[in-house]
Protein backbone atom coordinates (compact mmCIF):
# COMPACT_ATOMS: atom_id res chain seq x y z
CA UNK A 1 0.00 0.00 0.00
CA UNK A 2 3.15 2.41 0.70
CA UNK A 3 4.66 1.85 -2.11
CA UNK A 4 1.26 2.41 -4.38
CA UNK A 5 0.99 5.87 -2.63
CA UNK A 6 4.73 6.29 -3.20
CA UNK A 7 4.33 5.84 -6.77
CA UNK A 8 1.47 8.32 -6.89
CA UNK A 9 2.83 11.13 -5.59
CA UNK A 10 5.32 12.79 -8.07
CA UNK A 11 1.93 12.43 -10.18
CA UNK A 12 0.04 14.18 -7.86
CA UNK A 13 2.58 16.74 -7.37
CA UNK A 14 3.82 17.02 -11.37
CA UNK A 15 -0.72 17.24 -11.94
CA UNK A 16 -0.78 20.10 -9.17
CA UNK A 17 1.43 21.88 -10.80
CA UNK A 18 0.34 22.06 -14.01
CA UNK A 19 -2.19 25.02 -12.31
CA UNK A 20 0.33 27.11 -12.48
CA UNK A 21 1.11 27.08 -16.31
CA UNK A 22 -2.10 28.93 -16.69
CA UNK A 23 -0.60 31.99 -14.97
CA UNK A 24 2.46 31.27 -17.64
CA UNK A 25 -0.69 30.76 -20.61
CA UNK A 26 -2.10 33.99 -19.82
CA UNK A 27 1.01 36.54 -19.73
CA UNK A 28 1.88 34.94 -23.06
CA UNK A 29 -1.83 35.70 -24.54
CA UNK A 30 -1.63 39.18 -22.93
CA UNK A 31 1.95 39.86 -24.00
CA UNK A 32 1.20 39.01 -27.47
CA UNK A 33 -2.59 40.43 -27.47
CA UNK A 34 -0.36 43.72 -26.36
CA UNK A 35 2.22 43.53 -28.67
CA UNK A 36 -0.63 42.64 -31.60
CA UNK A 37 -2.26 46.42 -30.83
CA UNK A 38 0.90 47.90 -30.64
CA UNK A 39 1.96 47.05 -33.98
CA UNK A 40 -1.26 47.31 -35.59
CA UNK A 41 -1.56 50.80 -34.20
CA UNK A 42 1.16 52.77 -34.30
CA UNK A 43 4.58 52.94 -36.31
CA UNK A 44 8.03 52.21 -34.92
CA UNK A 45 8.83 55.31 -33.24
CA UNK A 46 6.18 56.80 -32.78
CA UNK A 47 5.63 57.47 -29.31
CA UNK A 48 1.44 58.42 -27.21
CA UNK A 49 1.58 60.48 -24.13
CA UNK A 50 -0.96 58.87 -21.80
CA UNK A 51 0.46 60.70 -18.51
CA UNK A 52 3.31 62.16 -16.71
CA UNK A 53 5.86 59.97 -17.00
CA UNK A 54 4.20 57.51 -18.90
CA UNK A 55 3.88 56.82 -22.76
CA UNK A 56 3.14 53.97 -25.34
CA UNK A 57 5.79 53.42 -27.80
CA UNK A 58 6.75 51.03 -30.71
CA UNK A 59 10.82 50.00 -30.42
CA UNK A 60 12.30 47.20 -31.96
CA UNK A 61 14.60 45.44 -29.34
CA UNK A 62 16.91 43.43 -31.18
CA UNK A 63 18.90 42.76 -28.04
CA UNK A 64 18.38 41.16 -24.81
CA UNK A 65 16.92 43.53 -21.15
CA UNK A 66 17.63 47.00 -21.72
CA UNK A 67 19.12 46.55 -25.49
CA UNK A 68 22.31 45.00 -24.65
CA UNK A 69 23.99 43.45 -27.28
CA UNK A 70 21.05 45.56 -29.74
CA UNK A 71 23.87 45.97 -32.15
CA UNK A 72 25.81 42.82 -32.15
CA UNK A 73 25.57 41.85 -35.51
CA UNK A 74 22.74 38.97 -35.94
CA UNK A 75 24.17 36.20 -33.71
CA UNK A 76 22.05 37.52 -30.75
CA UNK A 77 19.03 36.46 -32.24
CA UNK A 78 19.78 32.77 -32.01
CA UNK A 79 21.69 33.04 -28.95
CA UNK A 80 18.88 34.88 -27.29
CA UNK A 81 16.35 32.48 -28.36
CA UNK A 82 18.46 29.30 -27.24
CA UNK A 83 18.76 30.88 -23.84
CA UNK A 84 14.67 31.46 -23.44
CA UNK A 85 14.43 27.94 -24.33
CA UNK A 86 16.76 26.11 -22.70
CA UNK A 87 15.08 28.27 -19.13
CA UNK A 88 11.91 27.74 -20.37
CA UNK A 89 12.67 23.71 -20.46
CA UNK A 90 14.50 23.92 -17.17
CA UNK A 91 11.39 26.10 -15.11
CA UNK A 92 8.62 23.53 -16.59
CA UNK A 93 11.16 20.81 -15.49
CA UNK A 94 11.28 22.22 -12.15
CA UNK A 95 7.49 23.09 -11.76
CA UNK A 96 6.93 19.86 -12.89
CA UNK A 97 8.70 18.42 -9.56
CA UNK A 98 7.90 21.26 -6.97
CA UNK A 99 6.14 19.82 -4.28
CA UNK A 100 1.90 20.47 -4.05
CA UNK A 101 2.43 22.39 -1.23
CA UNK A 102 4.39 25.23 0.05
CA UNK A 103 6.15 26.38 -3.28
CA UNK A 104 3.44 29.17 -3.99
CA UNK A 105 5.76 32.34 -3.97
CA UNK A 106 8.40 29.98 -6.14
CA UNK A 107 5.95 28.56 -8.17
CA UNK A 108 4.18 31.64 -9.25
CA UNK A 109 7.60 33.53 -9.54
CA UNK A 110 8.77 30.66 -12.18
CA UNK A 111 5.35 30.90 -14.14
CA UNK A 112 5.93 34.26 -14.47
CA UNK A 113 9.55 34.11 -15.81
CA UNK A 114 7.97 31.08 -17.79
CA UNK A 115 5.29 33.41 -19.57
CA UNK A 116 7.31 36.08 -19.88
CA UNK A 117 10.51 34.26 -21.53
CA UNK A 118 8.19 32.79 -23.85
CA UNK A 119 5.88 35.57 -25.05
CA UNK A 120 9.60 37.57 -26.04
CA UNK A 121 10.82 33.92 -27.50
CA UNK A 122 7.59 34.35 -29.88
CA UNK A 123 8.94 37.95 -31.17
CA UNK A 124 12.26 36.84 -31.96
CA UNK A 125 10.87 33.93 -33.79
CA UNK A 126 8.34 35.90 -35.68
CA UNK A 127 9.58 39.02 -35.96
CA UNK A 128 12.83 39.18 -35.29
CA UNK A 129 12.89 41.29 -32.49
CA UNK A 130 11.08 41.92 -29.50
CA UNK A 131 8.58 44.75 -29.60
CA UNK A 132 8.29 46.96 -26.69
CA UNK A 133 6.09 49.66 -25.94
CA UNK A 134 6.05 51.21 -22.49
CA UNK A 135 8.36 54.22 -21.33
CA UNK A 136 8.40 55.39 -18.19
CA UNK A 137 10.28 58.79 -18.08
CA UNK A 138 11.64 61.72 -16.09
CA UNK A 139 12.78 64.81 -18.12
CA UNK A 140 15.34 63.52 -20.23
CA UNK A 141 15.78 60.34 -18.18
CA UNK A 142 13.79 57.23 -19.10
CA UNK A 143 13.72 53.81 -18.20
CA UNK A 144 14.39 51.39 -21.35
CA UNK A 145 11.23 50.80 -22.66
CA UNK A 146 9.62 47.45 -22.17
CA UNK A 147 6.19 45.24 -22.60
CA UNK A 148 4.25 42.55 -20.70
CA UNK A 149 6.51 39.84 -20.58
CA UNK A 150 9.68 41.80 -19.59
CA UNK A 151 6.99 43.25 -16.47
CA UNK A 152 6.18 39.41 -16.14
CA UNK A 153 9.75 38.55 -16.15
CA UNK A 154 11.01 40.85 -13.30
CA UNK A 155 7.76 40.19 -11.22
CA UNK A 156 8.80 36.84 -11.80
CA UNK A 157 12.43 37.07 -10.43
CA UNK A 158 11.38 39.11 -7.45
CA UNK A 159 9.37 36.56 -6.46
CA UNK A 160 11.45 33.90 -6.26
CA UNK A 161 13.93 35.80 -5.00
CA UNK A 162 11.58 36.74 -2.09
CA UNK A 163 10.80 32.71 -1.81
CA UNK A 164 14.40 32.01 -1.67
CA UNK A 165 14.88 34.95 1.29
CA UNK A 166 12.21 34.05 3.26
CA UNK A 167 10.60 31.04 2.50
CA UNK A 168 12.94 28.38 1.36
CA UNK A 169 14.11 27.89 5.23
CA UNK A 170 10.84 27.09 6.43
CA UNK A 171 10.59 24.64 4.03
CA UNK A 172 13.93 23.05 4.36
CA UNK A 173 12.88 23.09 8.42
CA UNK A 174 9.57 21.31 8.30
CA UNK A 175 11.48 18.58 6.04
Amino acid sequence: MSADLSMRQPAIAGLASLRWLIISFVVVIADQVSKWLIITNMDEFQRIYLMPYFDLVRYHNTGAAFSLFADAGGWQHWFFTGIAFVVSVGILWYLWSLPARGCRTLATGLALVLGGAIGNVIDRLVHGHVVDFLLVYYKEWAWPAFNVADSAITVGVTLIIIDSLFFERHRKQAD
